[in-house]
């Protein structure tokens, strides 16, 4: 009778133990927080996605509003084609701003919506206009190198006149 109760005892915490192995993988996976029950479609255009991927959040005011469902090389623009899935209880003005945006320093990137005030809203499949695309750190580290460098070499040439 006590090898059995012990036997229960051990089943019942692996079970735990997998049970939060599953919780854990559901909030690293960002497959938690949104359900796309009864959602439309948006676009946007940016020039530079960075590291986002499929099943990023869309966040607007810092709450899950949407996810990226796609994202795609554009032949026309050769841009990147993103294709995220709103929630409907939530409704954009045709003059939102969508920003590629990162949580803390090397967190994970989202889409950030930041509601104009225009009248007329976003339907399914319509276009977002005003995109800001991610900001890469290599790329501003070597915007900062190539201006040092520029303004060394100006100030050697004021030397020398």
């Amino acid at each position: 009778m006590q090898r059995t109760t012990m036997d229960l005892w051990v089943g019942l915490f692996i079970m735990a133990g997998i049970g939060a192995l599953l919780v854990l993988a559901l909030k690293v996976g960002n497959l938690g927080t949104y359900s796309a029950g009864d959602s439309y479609t948006l676009v946007g255009n940016f020039e530079n996605i960075g590291g986002l991927k499929v099943r990023a959040p869309v966040k607007s005011a810092g709450v899950v509003v949407g996810r990226v469902t796609d994202i795609q090389l554009s032949t026309e623009t050769f841009d990147a084609l993103v294709i995220m899935s709103i929630d409907s209880r939530y409704k954009f003005p045709k003059d939102t701003f969508a920003s590629i945006l990162t949580s803390g320093l090397i967190g994970e990137q989202y889409i950030g919506l930041a509601a104009g005030g225009d009248e007329a809203v976003l339907k399914s499949g319509d276009k977002i206009m005003k995109t800001n695309s991610a900001l890469v750190l290599e790329e501003m580290i070597g915007r900062f190198l190539f201006d040092k460098a520029s303004e060394r070499k100006e100030d050697g040439n004021a030397d020398s006149d």
